[in-house]
């Protein structure tokens, strides 16, 4: 335990927590606005889903709406799927075939992306909802399957107040440059190319 005479001795850590707190509050004094965010989560590396679905728990904690909609993914229910659909302000839809290497079928892939995009939008529009999280639409994106300049005007023209989250790697850079939020998550190791190690339960599904 730090005692009081000991902190008296270190006249340089209290300027520099006093530093610190003025520039804390500061930042606090010009941030006035609220308004909806677009987020983009993207990258190589492992947890872009967690994150956004992360920001959904705590979305609901407050009794927010969230409606999420699962690009690609949708060979099997996710556990985060089964938890977060349990909450009626949740509104969770996996609109894909799995894969596009498991598919080997682009154009069935773009019919899929459609259908996803098409309830994305009825979210988007829907005044009830305050947060819309479009998992793997990135991907989606980078692959052609959509219309990049169809998706951003759609989220230029935003309700005010509507909070976006968009995941998935290779984030295309128009929608960045639109972005409010962009976090890019970096791959350092893994254990599946490190180790050999497979996917496992509560980590990865």
């Amino acid at each position: 335990m730090v005692t009081e005479c000991q902190g008296a001795a270190h006249p340089d850590h209290a300027r520099l927590t006093a530093r610190r707190r003025a520039g804390r509050e500061r930042k606090q004094a010009r941030a006035t606005r609220q308004k909806g965010l677009l987020m983009v989560f993207t990258g190589p590396g492992k947890g872009k889903t967690t994150a956004a679905f992360g920001m959904a728990l705590r979305a609901v904690g407050h009794g927010m709406r969230v409606g999420v909609v699962q690009f690609i993914k949708g060979g099997q229910d996710s556990a985060e799927k089964s938890v977060l659909s349990r909450f009626e302000n949740v509104d969770f839809q996996v609109i894909g075939d799995g894969f596009t290497w498991l598919t080997q079928n682009r154009v069935q892939d773009m019919a899929t992306a459609e259908r996803a995009w098409a309830e994305a939008e009825r979210m988007i529009a829907d005044p009830r909802y305050d947060l819309v999280i479009l998992d793997e639409l990135n991907l989606v994106l980078n692959y052609g399957y959509l219309d990049p300049g169809r998706v951003l005007a759609v989220f230029s023209n935003r309700r005010s107040e509507l909070h976006i989250a968009v995941t998935g790697r290779n984030a295309p850079a128009a929608l960045v440059e639109l972005a409010d939020l962009v976090s890019e998550i970096r791959a350092i190791k893994h254990p599946y190319r490190e180790q050999g190690v497979k996917a496992q339960k509560g980590i990865e599904f």
